[in-house]
């Protein structure tokens, strides 16, 4: 070991050298900063330091000095890296410095400082403390700054905005230290109420700010058993993480009487080991960056040679403090193997590193600035940068960049970040408006107008030729705004005056809420082509449910272990009564009429609402399987006049049908109008048939009985549907024609819906049935919603349970049935398996990053200018999503459910405890990333079971992005093989490229609508800027010919990380 202490490393005073309390070596080991009490913060040349003794050396010793602060500085550090160089004084402020190009500033006339060898500027003044700073420090990512003071105060700073993010305010006295978990999971403070608080954080995004990160730095736990009897007296605590993340050294520590380091284990928080030997309170403590092997590291291993297997790696960990005494401490030895006392005269204030792990620098309040410098093997032998992120990656730290493979490797890479750069310019330039077309203006002399490339000139006299302008839809919402500015009154004398509009009525800015998932994902300006009921590809029910769905009881498949403490006889009856009652609700009526006139309904108005009502007549006849069905729904009320319009997106009323101006499809009706009157031989049964009418404004165009009340009525442009009280249902063709027999099923029909041919009954007793009118057959037999009702965890009992409640079922253009439940699970039905599976439930909506993402549609789906050989072809192939139609698709549907039923209405409540604790405990560090990727599959294989053509490609192209940032080679293999087939008609090729053996994702060359080559080529593309996952893309990327595209553009520019 050397010991170096240049005389002029040092805060010169008039009379004394000045007291110097930090110092921090920047990421690349070439510079020294200090911080002193003459309110300059100095950076230093590392190797002037270390070459002092060399009298040949003439380069710059001192490269800044920044005199900001107004008072004593205590604490500086370097961002990770390196951009930045941050310090905390007495002044309460942060300074934040960059180094910038350009020349120097001169010094002041009459210092006698050095003149400055960088450009060291203030960046940001950081305002937030209400005493002293005493400490700060920099996340491992440098995603956030965190300082500590003497006002108690926790402050969390972004590391890019600079922006004050949170303040914690959990100490009760001075807090002296700060330091962070290599891993990037925790930050510790240590404080004079003789504790150690360990925090735990996500690293926030750039764009970060205070309302985002309310719920992120949460306390994990609070250390107080070694420090019971530590004194208040010195300046600092600073607290040291080992570089593998397992453990805290601690300073002013205490074991009974004597003062000590003690070292807290990750995880359990306990501190069971201490490192005794100083005689006076520890205040700095420093572990080396680097760790270290007893035994040189074994070479690589040759071709065909077994890696050789190293010792396990130790740490190392420098303490001082006020018995000026300094020590070095290996973690596989009980004792120190360097002591040094009497290095300077007073406390050591700070102890800083270098990169290496072999150069230790030292600032002491008498103004020491020294370095020690450990010979080679002298604290062992280092180990590999490898060997650190092996052992983080047990804590969940991130992957470090790799190396480019090739030159292939090198351009797909190039292509891959300048297709995102692409898509981020094309989305800047829709929102500044670039994309709109640019207005009409005047050709004046001398103006050369550009039509498409070319120029022509308009000489003095000459017309240009009109260029035909597309017209911008028209707004309805802003066509009423201005006639309601243009519109005339008369006053009292006579005069025309244009009535005021109120300003805030006019609603022309934007609304600064944030707008819903729906609204967000769409384009602006942009609107569907296609009907309001074809955005999505579900039917559109006419008939509601329900508030609070369609009630279900259900007989359990789980049987219990014993029976329930108080089950008494009188507890069964009350449980009857209540489940009778549920089987007899029906549909609340809007309004009450009642003798002062119509009121709305209430539940004092609803008790007092006879039993014959004209909009209810009676309840159903409940068919007698209901008596042993293990699964009972609600069955609706009979009512007097059954309606379905053929455009359920408009309600179907007099005044509509009579306008000879309405649309076709809004005025035909079909209607059931049930008997209402008395029976006309006297027996209840003998009740007058059922007329059914289908009319067209007012006017019938055929009519048909049913000796039955009939229940539900749906319809289309094929065919029109009736369901009966006894479970008969009746087809009818647009002309009126009886489309087949009735159809008779085992209970009432709760549901009946349809869409386009495919028409869909649910019911009393939980079968679902599912036909195709035009062929007159079904896709498969009938299938119970037992598994949907979760019968199988349900307790098998003697009596019924409330089962969850049904929100919605419908179908899409494939027939597939789509359920929406109370508990928020949405489930679809493969007919091609016969299986429930469910798509959407609240594990994926606490566990998951990517739930209730709006802006996943946007950024993924949007086409973006190109540049290249095929970009007609990638255009066309991108301008095939819709935005409308991902945001309002099947998935996003069900998971909109679940976040209003699960979620809102706090039945999630305990699921999201459990989770949050999850998070902040050990052994679960990837739980969230596993969740979120986990999620993502299941949305990918729920589109493809629902055939959701939009939806599979976005959620595809995310995943991928997803698995690719996780460095997940076996998933990444899988997936390339999946999506390649036989694209390629050799075997050997296929063999050769598809490392991984994968399920096929379907035998033809489409899959969900897309072709199999541009699905690959694109995830190839995304995947291609990861370094680590390049030798397994470029073998795909030469296939797709994506490299020859690279190459043969000429004008994309080299994009590389710096």
């Amino acid at each position: 070991m050397r010991f170096t202490k240049p005389l002029w490393l040092a805060h010169g005073g008039e009379k004394k050298d000045h007291e110097v309390f930090s110092c921090h070596v920047s990421p690349d080991g070439t510079r020294l900063a200090t911080a002193a009490g003459d309110g300059h913060v100095r950076i230093w040349s590392t190797e002037a330091i270390l070459n002092a003794s060399n009298p040949a050396y003439t380069q710059p010793k001192q490269l800044a000095s920044l005199s900001y602060h107004s008072g004593t500085v205590h604490s500086v550090r370097f961002s990770p890296n390196g951009k930045y160089l941050a310090s905390g004084a007495d002044d309460k402020l942060l300074c934040v410095y960059s180094l910038e190009a350009g020349p120097v500033a001169h010094t002041t006339f009459g210092s006698n400082n050095a003149p400055a060898a960088e450009n060291w500027r203030i960046f940001r003044r950081l305002i937030g403390h209400d005493n002293d700073v005493q400490d700060l420090g920099w996340s491992c990512d440098g995603s956030i700054l965190v300082s500590v003071g003497l006002d108690s105060k926790v402050v969390v700073w972004s590391g890019s905005t600079f922006e004050k993010l949170k303040t914690l305010a959990q100490h009760q006295s001075h807090v002296k230290g700060i330091t962070f978990d290599p891993a990037n999971k925790y930050f510790a403070t240590a404080s004079d109420d003789r504790s150690i608080k360990i925090y735990r954080f996500t690293s926030p995004p750039p764009n970060a700010t205070a309302y985002d990160q309310t719920s992120n730095f949460t306390l994990e736990t609070t250390v107080a058993a070694p420090f019971g009897n530590s004194p208040l007296t010195t300046y600092f605590r600073r607290c040291s993480w080992s570089p593998e993340g397992a453990h805290i050294a601690a300073a002013n520590a205490t074991n009974g009487p004597v003062s000590s380091v003690a070292i807290i284990n990750r995880g359990t928080w306990d501190s069971e080991i201490n490192l005794i030997g100083h005689e006076g309170p520890v205040e700095v403590c420093a572990f080396s960056p680097r760790l270290f092997l007893r035994e040189p590291p074994a070479p690589p291993p040759k071709n065909g040679d077994p890696p050789a297997v190293n010792p396990p790696a130790v740490s190392v960990v420098a303490c001082a403090g006020q018995d000026r005494t300094l020590s070095v401490w290996n973690t596989s030895f009980p004792r120190p193997f360097v002591t040094t006392a009497e290095l300077c005269a007073k406390s050591i204030s700070d102890l800083a590193w270098s990169p290496d792990g072999e150069t230790l620098y030292l600032t002491s309040l008498d103004g020491t600035i020294a370095a020690l410098v450990f010979e080679k093997g002298e604290m062992g032998y280092p180990a590999q940068a490898a060997d650190n992120d092996k052992a983080l990656a047990k804590y969940g730290a991130g992957r470090r960049v790799g190396i480019v493979e090739g030159t292939d490797a090198l351009l797909l890479e190039e292509s891959s970040k300048a297709g995102e750069l692409r898509g981020v310019e094309g989305r800047m330039g829709e929102l500044m408006g670039d994309g709109a077309p640019a207005p009409a203006v005047p050709a004046v002399n001398g103006d050369t107008p550009q039509v498409n490339g070319t120029s022509k000139a308009i000489t003095n006299g000459s017309t240009a030729e009109p260029v035909p302008i597309p017209q911008a839809s028209k707004d309805a919402q802003q066509e009423k705004i201005e006639r309601m500015k243009n519109r005339v009154t008369l006053t009292k004398d006579g005069k025309k005056r244009i009535a005021p509009l109120l300003v805030s009525s006019s609603n022309q800015g934007e609304a600064n809420l944030p707008r819903p998932q729906l609204q967000a994902s769409m384009r602006q300006g942009a609107a569907s082509d296609e009907p309001a009921g074809k955005t999505l590809d579900l039917s559109k029910p006419y008939d509601g449910l329900p508030k609070g769905g369609l009630a279900s009881l259900l007989m359990g498949n789980k049987r219990k272990f014993a029976e329930v403490d108080g089950d008494t006889e009188e507890e069964r009856k009350m449980g009857e009564k209540r489940v009778r009652g549920i089987q007899q609700t029906g549909a609340t009526p809007i309004v009450n009429n009642t003798a002062e006139g119509l009121v709305p309904a209430s539940a004092a108005t609803a008790r007092k609402v006879p039993a014959e009502t004209p909009e209810v007549l009676r309840p159903a006849v409940v068919s007698p399987s209901l008596t042993v069905s293990q699964v009972r729904l609600a069955v609706p009320m009979v009512r007097s006049v059954v309606l379905r319009p053929l455009d359920t997106s408009k309600p179907a009323g007099d005044e509509q049908a009579a306008d000879p101006a309405a649309d076709s499809d809004s005025s035909v009706v079909f209607e059931a109008r049930n008997a209402t009157g008395p029976s006309r031989t006297g027996r209840a049964q003998d009740r007058e048939p059922t007329r059914i009418t289908l009319s067209k404004r007012n006017q019938t165009l055929w009519q048909d009985f049913l000796p039955r009340a009939v229940l539900l009525t749906t319809g289309n442009k094929n065919f029109w549907a009736a369901a009966c009280e006894d479970g008969s249902l009746h087809l009818w063709t647009p002309a009126g024609r009886r489309l087949m027999n009735a159809s008779v099923l085992e209970a009432q029909p709760v549901i009946l819906d349809c869409r386009g041919w495919w028409l869909l009954a649910i019911t009393a007793v939980g079968q679902c049935y599912v036909w195709n009118i035009k062929t007159m057959s079904s896709p498969h037999p009938p299938i119970s919603l037992a598994p949907a009702l979760d019968a199988a965890s349900a307790a098998q009992q003697g009596h019924l349970t409330a089962a969850p409640s049904l929100m919605f079922a419908r179908l899409n253009s494939q027939g597939k049935i789509i359920v929406g439940m109370s508990n928020g699970d949405g489930f679809a039905y493969n007919p091609s398996m016969f299986v429930w599976q469910r798509i959407s439930e609240s594990w994926w909506a606490v566990g998951s990053q990517y739930w209730n993402t709006a802006d996943t549609s946007v950024t993924v789906a949007r086409p973006s200018k190109s540049s290249g050989r095929d970009r007609d072809a990638e255009a066309s192939f991108l301008d095939e999503i819709n935005p409308e139609n991902i945001s309002a698709g099947i998935i996003p549907l069900l998971e909109r459910n679940t976040t209003s039923q699960a979620l809102l209405k706090g039945r999630a409540y305990f699921l999201q405890r459990l989770v949050k604790q999850l998070l902040s405990a050990e052994g679960f560090e990837g739980f969230e990333s596993s969740v979120s990727i986990a999620h993502l599959e299941n949305r990918v294989a729920a589109a493809m079971t629902l055939e959701a053509k939009d939806e599979f490609r976005m959620y595809l192209i995310i995943y991928a992005k997803r698995i690719g940032a996780e460095g997940l080679r076996g998933k990444v293999e899988e997936l390339l093989s999946s999506l390649m087939g036989k694209i390629f008609e050799d075997e050997d090729d296929v063999e050769d490229v598809g490392g991984g053996q994968g399920v096929e994702w379907g035998d033809g060359d489409e899959i969900v609508g897309w072709r199999r080559a541009d699905l690959l080529k694109e995830v190839v593309m995304v995947l291609g800027k990861h370094r680590d996952l390049q030798r397994i893309m470029v073998p795909y990327a030469r296939y797709l010919g994506v490299l020859d595209d690279v190459s043969g553009g000429g004008d994309m520019a080299m994009i590389t990380d710096s």
